[in-house]
């Protein structure tokens, strides 16, 4: 996932780019407080004791433009589009703890009878729609129909990848049908998939499994216009300047565990520089009062803010966040040789990376040693090549000159996006480097150009990229396979190391058919030690999230995943 500057929804673009991470859209790569660095484990509430229904809360974000089609969006389930939009399931995010898997709209997670093939939903009673109209299983099968259809499409594609004989379909607008999305009856939805597959109940928390009433939603600017399912709606649209979501009135509590729905009023402000929207809630003043930013607080406000006890105690950090990590294009001349390019993880100076991105270790997070973030059931600790944080030069040289390197590595190119602090993070990479005798030019490209080249096989050829990642849900599944399976190369795929190896291949697909919950846990550790073990990429740190509300904001805190306040949760006090 990448990142550009904060908007109010969370996509994918918005957590890969080499050196930038996503607030709600995007922003700077991550920051913590030191001397706040674990609030985001405690409370991180308000200033009321608990929080209170009422009021207005309003959003501070970077981008001047956004919708709120289902279809379109690769928004978390917690972020601004699970405030308009209810999914199949949601997730159940607590201060400090894992996120885990709860109905939304389905009386379940999904059960499957035959290992992982045909999963089937019931939804529950009550449901209805902002129009009035009750909700049914064949408005979620048309949603998801619509999010086939060209002009709807930049969404997440799990779904799209999985369902039997969705190859080709082009969406419902002409009068076709996916076979493999069944709806009975008003209640039953029945899900046919092309393989096995685990974590499908993950999968129907996606944007697409939003409902859209059964004939709906052809027009270009649904987003701007949609009927919801959840406990807001769209009521005001003021592109550039602001969106403004008021209560849906057909919405019922009692369907949803998920929402306590605490703002008569959310608003999103658009168009808000960063940098000053930690000074104005720092400030907290007015308005403020009832605001949080969407965005990272950056570095450079971090310092302020610690330095100001009013407020650093409205700081709220993640405890962890996306993966940090060099791509080694295995494709690439010495680097398709697993013996040079573990050789890299030697080579590297992780503490000066952490600098680069944060002036201190405290700010930029932890070192990395494994693929699966924190914050994933069943994540194990684990280190192949265990070496001090600022790296082995002597080492490094050992491993190439064993490789048939003895004077080193010259001519690599390292890609990395002008965004933010990416090229210093780049600069701290190439002078650790050539510590161990390997050279490196930087090749620092627009964002747009450095996704071109990711995504794209020979767009832009590299050897090392910059990236980070920030799973699409909690699960090890979101962390291996969008960026080490074969078919992620290129066509828009996030495997920027261009790895391929059949082994890895199945034991992902090994993995991902595992319905069981403990096993594939344990099958997607060996899929991490196994990718490590053939070193395409070097893990840098595990980044920290740094948010600032207003005073009056309550409920404000971030779990253990992901990295994000849980904008479902918030409050505003009196």
């Amino acid at each position: 996932m990448v990142s550009k500057s904060p908007a109010p929804l969370l996509t994918r673009r918005t957590v890969l780019a080499g050196s930038v991470l996503a607030g709600l859209g995007a922003t700077s790569f991550l920051a913590a407080c030191g001397a706040n660095e674990r609030q985001g484990s405690s409370s991180g509430q308000g200033s009321s004791s608990a929080p209170a229904k009422g009021g207005t809360l309003t959003v501070l974000v970077s981008s001047t433009a956004t919708n709120f089609d289902p279809a379109k969006s690769q928004s978390l389930a917690i972020t601004s589009l699970g405030l308009v939009h209810r999914r199949l399931t949601a997730w159940k995010v607590e201060s400090g703890k894992p996120a885990q898997l709860v109905p939304d709209l389905a009386t379940d997670v999904g059960s499957t009878s035959d290992d992982g093939t045909t999963w089937t939903f019931t939804l529950k009673d009550g449901l209805t729609f902002s129009d009035g109209s009750p909700i049914r299983a064949a408005d979620v099968k048309w949603g998801l129909e619509r999010s086939f259809a060209a002009s709807f499409s930049g969404g997440l594609t799990y779904h799209k990848d999985l369902l039997a004989g969705a190859a080709g379909y082009a969406g419902p607008f002409e009068g076709a049908h996916l076979d493999s999305i069944a709806a009975p009856d008003d209640k039953t939805l029945v899900f046919t998939l092309a393989r096995p597959y685990g974590d499908w109940g993950w999968v129907a928390s996606t944007p697409a499994f939003a409902p859209v009433p059964e004939g709906k939603g052809a027009e270009a600017d649904y987003g701007l216009k949609p009927v919801s399912s959840g406990p807001y709606v769209l009521s005001t649209v003021q592109q550039g300047v602001k969106l403004e979501l008021t209560r849906n009135e057909h919405w019922d509590a009692k369907t949803d565990d998920v929402r306590p729905a605490l703002p008569d009023t959310v608003v999103f402000s658009l168009g808000q520089a960063t940098d000053v929207v930690s000074q104005r809630l720092a400030a907290d003043s007015a308005a403020d009062q009832s605001a949080f930013g969407a965005g990272f607080v950056s570095p450079a406000q971090l310092v302020q803010v610690a330095n100001n006890p009013a407020a650093k105690d409205r700081l709220v950090t993640s405890q962890s966040g996306a993966l940090a990590f060099l791509s080694l294009n295995t494709r690439r001349g010495a680097l398709q040789d697993a013996g040079v390019r573990k050789a890299f993880q030697y080579a590297v100076d992780k503490s000066a990376f952490q600098v680069a991105t944060a002036g201190t270790a405290a700010l930029a997070g932890e070192i990395a040693t494994t693929l699966i973030t924190d914050g994933i059931a069943g994540r194990e600790e684990f280190d192949l090549y265990p070496t001090e944080k600022t790296g082995d030069p002597a080492k490094a040289k050992e491993l190439l000159a064993q490789a048939g390197h003895p004077d080193g590595l010259s001519g690599l190119t390292l890609l990395v996006s002008q965004s933010n602090n990416g090229p210093a993070q780049a600069q701290a990479i190439q002078a650790s480097l050539a510590k161990a005798g390997i050279t490196v030019t930087l090749q620092v490209l627009d964002e747009d150009a450095y996704y071109a080249a990711i995504n794209t096989v020979n767009a832009q050829e590299y050897d090392l990229a910059l990236a980070s990642w920030q799973p699409d849900f909690p699960s090890a599944n979101a962390n291996l396979q969008p960026l080490f399976a074969t078919s992620a190369i290129g066509d828009g795929g996030y495997n920027s190391a261009r790895y391929s190896n059949p082994a890895v291949d199945a034991a992902i697909a090994t993995a991902q058919a595992t319905v069981d919950t403990d096993a594939a846990a344990k099958a997607w550790v060996a899929v991490d030690k196994a990718v490590m073990a053939d070193s395409p990429v070097v893990p840098l740190i595990y980044t920290r999230n740094s948010f600032l509300r207003g005073s009056k904001v309550t409920n404000f805190f971030i779990g253990a995943f992901p990295a994000y306040p849980n904008y479902l949760a918030v409050g505003v006090s009196s």
